[in-house]
């Protein structure tokens, strides 16, 4: 059984709900066309009426503004167009009042093109910066593939003043930093420091397999012995030193095993305390496109055994493409036909660019994929919007097609701002997704709305610490519809079953139990149901139960 943590402030990110926003299309308080700080600000109350309790940032640095602000010009400022430090300082007081963490995007893995120090770097061959960037005479034989096929024909682009070519693994204008490199360590500390001594409470950490390989997997001559684990094991030793209570969540779509390298080995100092789940995350889509949760099954089955205090971030879509790139090629295919028939509806021949609502086109299966989201062993990581079941809008170009402005109210402008659409970054769904349709006002004031599920679920969740840590069994079972599996921790356990079939069938479960009687009793409505031998059970279509098993150490057989 997983050991129960340690009670401390310090561990205050492993039963947390995350909540992922871009500030620049949350909230517009000026009338500018821009979301900014201070419109979030004014939205605190609404995150933590939802349940939030740890408020992710995406970048909101000074930028070129090619790639929604990962194209950073200046790692140490916040955007003029979203405020000022001091606005940020009072946003994290005001959402700790709230009683909220905030974390932000941590993006050194390249830089701008128009970055001082790449102006420096690509001036000569001589510059003090030269060795901040990865230079070569010649691409290597074998570079690696770029990260957004299509859009650029290789990693390595030759810069004609000094006549050698960068590595880039994102795009031309992004310039890998060589982090082997001490000076940039240096860089890196100084930047994790400012942020945590204005406070913040740690950082998702973006794509770390680049950002702590690029240098050393080249061959540079700063490169050296340099191991990308162990810089980052020392990044963790440092952060918690400048903050103890500090978080480092990270970006790592690998396969589960290659994922423990990465992990922090006591949850305070020596890597990674969270890791997002993108094994099982696709092969939920798998399931939901097959109607059959034995996919699922299996990768939940593949977790491997954590550490005690690291474990799973949990998340059905995240604000890029849906990446599904560690399915077989006719895993993908069977996907794309359910999901995105259309080819304007993938991206890099390996991802979907909407969101789970118009995908899915049934809110009874919404309502149910987030119920299992909650239910499994992790932390909860939501993506703004998601709470109501905002939609895409397919004109936008990219990635930009999920990351629309919020929906606050149901007119025209949506409650984001007062300037003319016109001058806003990106526009809105339309349809059945616009904001007269789905939009935060109406939902909260409707008792059965998806945003009244996704609040009544964060608070199931945080009222069962034990959730996050249980150790997760699941159980094989007759129907192929039904996701069954068993969360254990310290003298509690509970039995989750979810129908992720068409939507028109209900099933009938039967739950055998052993050790004696065994009391059921249903997380959602505190109803009870006995077990004594076996009980059967109804699951309605796009269905799911919470069932707390008492006495906690029964046995529950296969179902």
């Amino acid at each position: 059984m997983t050991p129960r943590p340690i009670e401390s402030a310090d561990l205050w990110w492993r039963n947390a709900v995350y909540y992922c926003l871009d500030i620049q299309v949350f909230q517009d308080s000026d009338g500018d066309g821009d979301g900014d700080i201070q419109g979030l600000n004014s939205r605190i109350r609404y995150l933590a009426d939802l349940g939030v309790t740890c408020l992710w940032l995406m970048p909101f640095f000074p930028t070129a503004d090619r790639d929604d602000g990962y194209d950073i010009t200046d790692f140490f400022a916040v955007d003029p167009r979203l405020g000022t430090l001091g606005d940020l300082v009072e946003l994290l007081r005001v959402a700790r009042a709230h009683g909220m963490r905030v974390i932000v995007d941590f993006v050194m893995n390249h830089t701008s093109a128009e970055h001082p120090w790449f102006v420096s770097s690509r001036s000569s061959k001589a510059s003090p910066h030269r060795d901040w960037y990865v230079w070569r005479d010649a691409p290597p034989p074998n570079p690696d593939p770029p990260v957004f096929p299509g859009e650029e024909d290789s990693t390595w682009t030759k810069d004609e003043r000094t006549g050698q070519y960068y590595l880039h693994h994102f795009r031309a204008h992004q310039p890998d930093l060589n982090i082997a490199h001490p000076p940039v360590q240096h860089q890196i500390e100084r930047n994790l420091g400012l942020w945590l001594q204005l406070g913040v409470s740690g950082f998702r950490i973006d794509a770390v397999p680049y950002l702590f390989s690029g240098a050393a997997s080249h061959g540079t001559e700063t490169a050296g012995d340099y191991g990308g684990a162990e810089h980052l094991r020392r990044l963790g030793e440092f952060v918690t030193m400048r903050h103890g209570e500090a978080l480092l969540l990270g970006e790592v779509n690998l396969p589960h095993e290659e994922q423990l390298q990465w992990f922090s080995a006591d949850g305070k100092s020596a890597g990674l305390q969270l890791q997002f789940d993108f094994v099982s995350m696709q092969q939920l889509f798998l399931s939901l496109a097959r109607k059959d949760a034995h996919p699922l099954a299996a990768a939940l089955r593949d977790r491997p055994q954590l550490p005690p205090t690291a474990q799973w971030a949990n998340f059905v879509r995240n604000h890029d493409e849906l990446t599904l790139d560690k399915l077989a090629p006719d895993e993908l295919e069977e996907v794309f036909e359910a999901f995105a028939p259309e080819e304007g509806m993938r991206l890099y021949g390996r991802g979907i660019r909407r969101r789970l609502p118009t995908m899915l086109g049934d809110e009874r299966a919404v309502r149910l994929v987030y119920t299992l989201m909650f239910s499994l062993p992790g932390c909860p990581v939501l993506f703004y919007g998601e709470e109501i079941g905002m939609g895409e809008a397919l004109e936008v170009e990219g990635r930009y097609a999920v990351r629309t402005p919020m929906q606050w109210e149901a007119d025209a402008s949506a409650g984001f701002s007062t300037a003319p659409q016109r001058r806003w970054t990106r526009p809105l769904p339309g349809g059945d997704f616009g904001p007269d349709r789905v939009n935060v006002a109406d939902q909260r004031r409707d008792p059965t709305s998806l945003w009244r599920h996704i609040q009544r679920l964060s608070t199931l969740y945080r009222d069962t610490p034990e959730l996050a840590w249980a150790q997760l069994e699941v159980i094989g079972v007759r129907q192929r519809a039904v996701l069954a599996h068993v969360c254990r921790g310290d003298d509690w356990a509970m039995l989750a079953l979810h129908n992720l079939g068409d939507g028109r069938e209900a099933v009938r479960l039967e739950i055998s139990a052993d050790d004696g009687p065994v009391t059921l009793i249903d997380r959602f409505d505190d109803s009870s149901m006995r077990v004594e031998g076996r009980l059967e059970l109804d699951l309605d279509a796009y269905g799911w139960r919470w069932l707390q098993i008492s006495p906690a150490d029964a046995t529950i057989r296969r179902v």
